[in-house]
């Protein structure tokens, strides 16, 4: 099929129907009507001789062609609407800008205290706010545009999204000082004797700890599981519990509660903290400024 053959807004409507799974909601989004977006899905059929979406009790749901079509057209279309809307410029001293950022738990823990001391010198009219990473519809809020930026460990933000490595770190092993682990370096075997605080934190990447640790063999004494990183403190400076957590929480937490932390006995993967954005907002000047600022404060 040549462009030529094709009417880009048969592709908007394909875009939001694969975010929205309703063409009720596609139509709504779109400021169009219903019919409207019925006719165009028929259309869009037509011309690639495909179903595209199927009704289901959850919704429509797109065929393996549109699926692998999906990958590729948010892309596509982002590069092309930045470059229809010329760059505006953006001036942080002046600015008002409210920035919408996901992160983690952690993230917010470990970011937000020093990006916003900068802020207050760099961009004292900016404001930000944060939205948890696990939210169920964060890629289609962020190609929406209400939000503008993504910290963590995030494997589902693939295609349509840019990406920069921050940082590497490693996990550790945390408990409460005069522990009877607290010494410089602890085996597995007293690793799998202690009792354990796990942290879920679904969606996050971090689930990964726990596979490994099950595929190696290695058994856990699971006493607590919890939802959030932000519980861990508290409760291993007041119990004989361990945790496993990455290694930057450790270090930046360990003092606060009373912590000590020393190097993973179990053989785990590094993992990368990568900052996102949305490849429709890759030029805006906003965004680059504030993406800029990140990498600067926290690269490294």
């Amino acid at each position: 099929m040549e462009l030529h053959e094709m009417d880009m807004n048969l592709l908007v409507v394909f875009n939001r129907l694969l975010a929205e799974r309703s063409v009720s909601r596609t139509a709504e989004s779109l400021g169009l009507t219903q019919s409207s977006i019925s006719n165009s899905l028929a259309k869009l059929r037509r011309l690639f001789d495909d179903d595209l979406f199927l009704r289901t009790p959850r919704g429509m749901e797109p065929t393996p062609f549109a699926e692998k079509l999906g990958e590729s057209l948010p892309y596509a279309m982002g590069m092309i609407h930045s470059a229809l809307n010329q760059q505006i410029s953006f001036d942080p001293m002046t600015s008002t800008r409210a920035f919408t950022i996901g992160m983690t738990d952690i993230g917010e823990m470990y970011f937000l205290p020093r990006l916003m001391d900068e802020l207050a010198k760099a961009a004292p009219g900016v404001t930000v706010t944060t939205v948890i990473n696990t939210a169920a519809n964060l890629k289609d809020e962020m190609e929406m545009g209400h939000v503008d930026l993504a910290i963590g460990l995030l494997p589902q933000l693939k295609a349509g999204f840019f990406q920069r490595r921050l940082f590497r770190q490693r996990y550790a092993c945390m408990f409460r000082k005069g522990h009877r682990l607290d010494k410089r370096r602890i085996n597995l075997e007293e690793f799998t004797g202690a009792e354990h605080v796990v942290v879920v934190a679904a969606g996050t990447g971090h689930g990964e700890v726990d596979r490994v640790l099950e595929r190696s063999g290695i058994q856990r004494k699971i006493r607590l599981t919890v939802q959030h990183y932000i519980a861990v403190g508290p409760i291993l400076s007041s119990t004989e519990m361990i945790a496993t957590v990455p290694e930057r929480f450790a270090q930046r937490f360990a003092g606060p509660f009373g912590l000590s932390h020393v190097a993973h006995p179990a053989l785990l993967p590094e993992i990368a903290i990568n900052l996102f954005w949305h490849a429709k907002f890759h030029r805006e000047a906003a965004n680059q400024w504030l993406r800029s600022l990140l990498f600067e404060l926290f690269s490294g």
